[in-house]
């Protein structure tokens, strides 16, 4: 017995086959093999082509299947997770109208902060939890005033992972999860927010009809499962955002529970057992997986959009004749602290941290007489901890207590010196595990599907493979309070 999991990112679409018993992976691809192109018309959009994720889908199928050489009736359920935030408009017939604005997209905060004033910072707090922002709800604002013709002709919106379910099973339908992380859904009256949709000038209609995030939303037409080699009928039980769903595929489910990821963007995600909001709306909330009125189960977000792209920025132009692996060890040549030097790594979009500002990457304390790219290459690494730290506080105000960090031993966390730093200024422990977002889509599918009855059922194989320690904290600290004065430039 089988489960499948699928991980629409913006750089990659990845599947993995799970066997439901032991837990394990049996296979997994991801497509393309070099980074999926993002569209960028002008500065700060940035668009993909859905029909494009749907390609990429298929073919990670058919390796996975090739890989396994299983049987396809004995994938019991699939599961799904996507990029967060992103806008995906259908015509009636289900046909995509333009392509989809995604997460990493900033040309919609005017019309964010517009709302934000006209709804009043009071009411979007408390019922939103959340500025409008940059968010789904903004993006379709954009897509009003600036192409109508478009607008206009728009049948349902949905989240990139909303279009996948709907190409899958011809169903059309979201999550609780999902509203809230457009911002259209309203905690006080458990419903998709009126005054929102009112104020933005949309009719409730264009929001798809809420399933719960784990149980069957649909199951395979025969038209999908002939396109990705599957058996009809098998069900979809699961979907959720990027972030939510990392948190799940770590066993993070309980409030004072993190996770963490440091791919593309960086993200610190905690759980918290009530209703809440940051008065500065710096950090995100959003329902998580597990969510409901009763008993209320918020994702607090921290989003540094200068994660990724600055190592992979410094790998280009800074070390172009190194692998990442390389690039660290020039780095530990270096002492704590990257001896003065300082790197902000706020330079590609805006940043919800920072109040949705935009900012230039900012490189503080070179000297050309002491300094080298070994000091630009650990610089990067601690600014991009520091960011997180900055933001572990402000989740600290709101009464999230961080003690243990959960993360995958995948892209920055494969760096000692990213580990070690984070540990260190936190003072968090930090246990990697052996999983990844399409492994936990699986398994979220097995809980939707029965097959596990408790998360700690689908998660008692989850495998730990190192646990980081807090050490040499008052110079990590030190560092720290030495980037965040430069803060105080912007």
């Amino acid at each position: 017995m089988y489960l499948l999991g699928y991980d629409i990112g913006s750089s990659s679409v990845k599947a993995s086959l799970v066997d439901a018993q032991t837990g394990k992976c049996m296979a997994s691809a991801f497509y393309p093999k070099q980074e999926a192109p993002i569209i960028a018309k002008q500065p700060g959009w940035a668009e993909q082509d859905p029909s494009m994720w749907l390609g990429n889908l298929k073919l990670a199928t058919a390796d996975v299947l090739h890989q396994s050489q299983v049987d396809v009736h004995d994938i019991k359920a699939i599961g799904i997770s996507y990029q967060m935030h992103g806008l995906v408009c259908v015509d009636r017939e289900m046909n995509v109208l333009r392509p989809s604005i995604i997460w990493c997209d900033s040309r919609a905060v005017p019309y964010g902060n517009k709302a934000y004033s006209s709804l009043g910072e009071k009411f979007c707090l408390e019922h939103l939890l959340n500025s409008p922002g940059n968010f789904t709800a903004a993006k379709l604002a954009w897509v009003k005033e600036n192409e109508p013709e478009v607008f206009w002709r728009i049948w349902k919106v949905m989240l990139p992972g909303d279009y996948i379910a709907m190409r899958l099973t011809g169903n059309v339908c979201t999550t609780v999860s999902g509203l809230s992380e457009g911002i259209f859904w309203d905690f006080q009256k458990n419903a998709p927010c009126q005054e929102l949709l009112d104020t933005f000038g949309f009719d409730a209609s264009v929001l798809a009809p809420v399933k719960p995030t784990f149980g069957i939303q649909g199951t395979l037409t025969r038209e999908a499962a002939e396109a990705l080699g599957l058996a009809e009928g098998t069900p979809v039980t699961y979907r959720a955002g990027d972030q939510p769903n990392n948190a799940l595929s770590l066993n993070v489910f309980n409030p004072g529970e993190i996770a963490s990821t440091a791919g593309t963007s960086g993200v610190v995600y905690g759980v918290i057992g009530q209703v809440t909001h940051d008065p500065l709306s710096r950090v995100n909330c959003f329902a998580h997986v597990n969510h409901t009125a009763q008993d209320p189960r918020l994702g607090v977000l921290l989003c540094i959009n200068g994660t990724g792209i600055l190592n992979s920025w410094m790998r280009r132009n800074v070390a172009p004749d190194c692998s990442y692996p390389q690039m660290d060890q020039l780095a530990e040549e270096i002492p704590i602290g990257s001896d003065g030097v300082s790197i902000l790594p706020f330079g590609n979009g805006v940043e919800r941290m920072l109040q949705n500002r935009e900012s230039a990457c900012n490189v503080h304390g070179i000297q050309f007489t002491r300094h080298d790219r070994r000091h630009l290459l650990r610089a990067a690494q601690e600014g991009i901890v520091f960011s997180f730290q900055y933001g572990i506080e402000i989740m600290e105000q709101m009464g999230l207590k961080v003690d243990k960090i959960h993360a995958g031993l995948a892209n920055m966390f494969q760096s000692k010196i990213f580990r070690d730093t984070l540990s260190g200024v936190s003072g968090a422990t930090i246990e990697l595990y052996n999983t990844d977002g399409s492994v936990g889509a699986a398994k979220g599918a097995g809980l939707g599907a029965g097959i596990y009855k408790t998360p700690q059922e689908a998660f008692s194989t989850l495998e730990r493979l190192a646990t980081i320690i807090p050490d040499h904290q008052s110079e990590y600290r030190e560092a720290y309070e030495r980037w965040k004065s430069h803060l105080s430039e912007f």
